[in-house]
């Protein structure tokens, strides 16, 4: 594709400097991957480097052209822009022919629920007979196949060519959670959503965002780009900022007057039931095979988005009920044993207290709640996290997340500053391996095991290495060398 052409229709202000009928074959943010002839280089600026400082490097290598903040001192074609993810997003989806408006888009943003509401709505959909893709935190989906994940929502690059992959192999909807993150660097500037959805505000991300009001407000930018926008009208704060700012938009939850409804709402062995209610004219009655209150809402996440894109009462119903778990989301591990083990990707406060009160209703004995912090990450939410298992298990066994480049010591000293506060029983293990050892040593019949915050990841990430760590094989190969 010519440079001029890839660059002329995109809706920001832009400067080309040298010769602009250069041909582009590939485009890449990062000067560790292969650089040639043909290859447009984005030039991204970051919070711990800056890429224009490559810019000689990939020249060299041969690349065709730059997309610039500042005008370079290289032999080379650059378009100048404001912003260069910005620019990223129009060029990659140019580059890839459009793809997201060959396909109906879906989104989901809030701070918790995302991943399980795309889970179910994506079943939902295959019940009313669609191609569905799925792009979000446990992996990507086009149909059945199933492609590994890398951040919530991709850098627009990789976004790019996976909604070119999907349109290519005849995906009708595009299921995505949508992160904060994304939407303030714009990696999904372009695209349109039939319909999308805020589940819910909570405290996370702070050490990007700074404050609640910025997190909130990079959240809201999903508004710009949505048709039809779904909220989780019992989160006053987010329903107040949606007013404030005069954005249109319907409204599902439980306990505040809504639009989409949970009624009779009941909890099973095998899950929980409700009665979905739409605007006081159609309801149906649904099993859940999955509990906590907070699965509710993200069914009726789901159950709303798809009304809004028009599938029947009947599909909404079949989809939610076809879906027994989602990958590490209060996911009930197969262990043969007299007690539960649990695996929960719950790394921030609210998710944390969400999961021990979803456990702790169906448990006889004591629940165990095994948990750590990742380094490099907001360090307020330590001791909030270390005070809610302190109050709300029985046993906490304190240990190592995704230290990264922390010390994980440094780390469980500030957690365990939290469950001080309360009378919670608790020890500390920093080998998260032995800790797991530990929690099922000592775990006796009915008693729930709860190991939160790794979920599906299957790595643990220590001074900036991902060692191999699958909590799901750990268990099973705990259990083998115990003999049980």
């Amino acid at each position: 594709m010519i440079l001029s052409n890839l660059v002329q229709n995109m809706p920001v202000k832009y400067r080309l400097i040298g010769d602009g009928s250069v041909e582009i074959t590939s485009l890449s943010m990062d000067s560790r991957q292969e650089i040639g002839k043909g290859t447009l280089f984005f030039c991204v600026s970051g919070m711990h480097m800056d890429a224009h400082n490559f810019a000689p490097d990939v020249v060299s290598r041969g690349a065709s052209a730059l997309i610039v903040e500042r005008e370079l001192d290289v032999d080379c074609p650059q378009i100048v822009v404001e912003n260069v993810r910005h620019a990223m997003s129009y060029i990659a989806s140019g580059f890839h022919g459009n793809p997201a408006g060959k396909m109906k888009m879906i989104g989901i943003t809030g701070t918790k629920g995302k991943t399980t509401t795309s889970f179910l709505l994506k079943s939902i959909l295959e019940k009313a007979g669609y191609k569905v893709g799925l792009i979000g935190t446990v992996c990507t989906l086009i149909g059945s196949r199933q492609k590994d994940a890398g951040k919530t929502t991709p850098d627009p690059i990789e976004f790019q060519a996976l909604l070119h992959e999907m349109a290519d192999e005849g995906v009708q909807y595009v299921v995505m959670e949508v992160s904060a993150h994304a939407l303030h660097m714009h990696r999904i500037a372009g695209v349109q959503f039939a319909a999308a959805a805020f589940t819910n505000l909570s405290v996370d991300h702070l050490d990007y965002f700074k404050t609640m009001e910025n997190y909130l407000e990079a959240k809201l930018l999903i508004a710009n780009q949505a048709n039809a926008l779904f909220i989780n009208c019992d989160d006053e704060t987010v329903i107040n900022r949606a007013r404030e700012k005069e954005i249109d938009f319907v409204r599902y939850g439980i306990r505040a007057q809504a639009d989409v409804y949970a009624r009779e709402i009941e909890f099973t062995e095998s899950g929980l039931s409700f009665t979905l209610c739409y605007h006081k004219r159609m309801k149906t009655e649904i099993h859940l095979n999955m509990t906590g209150i907070f699965n509710v809402y993200n069914a009726l996440t789901a159950a709303s988005l798809a009304e809004g894109v028009g599938v029947s009462i009947e599909n909404i119903k079949k989809g939610i009920e076809a879906v027994k778990a989602v990958p590490g989301r209060i996911e009930l591990l197969d262990t043969k044993t007299p007690y539960r083990v649990i695996l929960d990707y719950a790394h921030s406060p609210d998710a944390l207290e969400n999961i021990l009160k979803a456990v702790r209703p169906t448990t006889k004995g004591r629940l165990i709640c095994l948990f750590g912090c990742g380094g490099g990450r907001d360090q307020t939410k330590r001791p909030i996290m270390g005070e809610i298992s302190g109050r709300l298990s029985d046993l906490s066994i304190i240990t190592s997340d995704n230290p990264r480049n922390e010390q994980p010591m440094s780390i469980i000293d500030s957690i365990v500053e939290g469950i001080n506060r309360t009378s919670g029983e608790y020890v500390v293990i920093e080998n998260r391996r032995e800790a797991i050892r530990y929690a099922l040593s000592i775990a006796n019949e009915s008693d729930a095991v709860v190991l939160a915050g790794k979920g599906h990841e299957t790595y643990q990430e220590i001074n900036g290495v991902k060692y191999p760590f699958d909590e799901k094989v750990i268990v099973q190969e705990l259990l083998d060398e115990a003999g049980v």
